[in-house]
């Protein structure tokens, strides 16, 4: 278990605490937003497949563009003063789409998501360029799941809101909420100490640290590793992700609204598995947390997909969620302990959209899937895909040296 004095050291850190303060709003905007748009859309398209996908491709496709780009950028730029304007444009670019989805087309409102996609593309990598300079290696993992509590908090929470929101004031009132979490968000970084002045020469060639990041994954086992697993593991997410509310419809035979619940299950495990890994995070290695997490999340998969029992359900989405931060714990921890701070952002740019180029590519082609596959079928292909990644974390679960750039 964590001492009082470690947990001190951590929530009194000015840096964690105001990253913190800035998630709590950004998670509170986000799911009003999710939750919102996806009512909104699955109402007036009569519960299309092909528009509910979009949704998540809008989501999380600028995260395979930008991903390259915002994290070389990351880099190079001061850290808060990059998480400060991302927020605030963020803000700003909600608003005009509220202004645009007002006077024009409903279609609008995927702009909403994929702007402020794209410049959290340059905002997180940032964020943990913050972490790597300020938090203590020894501390990192607990940072992480403490966060990863956090963000269980609101999948609890969330989705509750988000409705409730969006059943009362619609969706103009819901968006518009969006941007003023944003805002808001913006505020509260502005309120981090001064950046660490880079002697680093930001005229150095773009295309040339760029490369340079692609060739540091490349010198160390556990990161090359850590692409192949992204890349299977996002598709596996991706082929299921956009489909969760036909589990409610037609699997469990209720409304859409029901989906908000089996989120809530899943929230509740996250919560309660963040703060497990939070106690247990000395006495486990993150190669550790990452293959049970995957194992367990190709188990419930398989299970839900073919569940047509409502507690069954839920309580699979308990257990899913109650073994998800071991996933995310172990990832962002990997990624932390094994990259210098030069490279952070770049390490993060070449990773992620190996998740994030795959899971999209799932989204895409979720909704057509559904039929020939049918519904049980593409949550069974998810669950194999996870069974490859954990073949590919046996290699790396005995490798305890952080890898060194040759």
């Amino acid at each position: 278990m964590l001492t009082e004095q470690q947990s001190g050291k951590i929530f009194a850190n000015r840096i964690v605490l105001a990253i913190m303060a800035s998630n709590v709003l950004l998670q509170l905007g986000i799911w009003i937003r999710n939750f919102a748009i996806l009512l909104y859309v699955t109402e007036i398209t009569n519960n299309d497949p092909i528009y509910i996908s979009l949704i998540s491709v809008a989501e999380f496709s600028p995260i395979f563009i930008f991903s390259f780009i915002g994290g070389t950028f990351a880099d190079r730029w001061k850290p808060k003063l990059t998480m400060v304007w991302c927020d605030f444009l963020s803000a700003v670019s909600i608003f005009v789409v509220l202004i645009t989805l007002f006077y024009g087309s409903w279609y609008m409102i995927f702009l909403a998501t994929l702007v402020s996609a794209i410049l959290s593309q340059f905002s997180m990598p940032s964020a943990m360029r913050l972490f790597k300079q300020h938090v203590p290696g020894s501390e990192l993992q607990s940072v992480m799941a403490m966060f990863q509590s956090l963000m269980a908090i609101f999948i609890v929470i969330g989705p509750v809101i988000g409705t409730l929101i969006y059943q009362k004031y619609g969706i103009y009132i819901s968006i518009g909420i969006m941007g003023v979490m944003f805002l808001c968000s913006a505020l509260v970084l502005l309120f981090l100490p001064k950046d660490i002045e880079n002697d680093k020469n930001v005229q150095a060639n773009f295309k040339q640290e760029l490369i340079d990041g692609f060739k540091y994954v490349l010198s160390s086992r556990i990161l090359k590793a850590m692409g192949i697993i992204f890349a299977v593991c996002g598709l596996a997410v991706g082929i299921v992700q956009p489909l969760a509310i036909f589990i409610a419809i037609e699997n469990l035979g209720m409304t859409k609204e029901f989906l908000q619940w089996l989120l809530m299950a899943s929230g509740i495990g996250m919560l309660l598995g963040g703060a497990i890994i939070f106690s247990l995070s000395k006495k486990i290695s993150p190669q550790v947390l990452l293959m049970i997490g995957i194992s367990v999340s190709m188990i419930g998969t398989i299970i839900i997909g073919y569940s047509t029992n409502v507690v069954l359900t839920i309580i699979l989405q308990f257990i899913n969620g109650l073994f998800l931060p071991c996933i995310q714990i172990g990832i962002n921890t990997l990624i932390l302990k094994n990259t210098e701070t030069a490279f952070i952002g770049r390490v993060n740019g070449v990773l992620s959209p190996m998740f994030m180029g795959t899971m999209v590519i799932g989204m895409s082609i979720s909704g057509m899937l559904k039929i020939p596959l049918t519904l049980s079928g593409i949550y069974l292909l998810s669950g194999v895909l996870f069974l490859i990644g954990v073949l590919f974390i046996i290699p790396i679960l005995k490798l305890k040296e952080e890898p060194k750039l040759e």
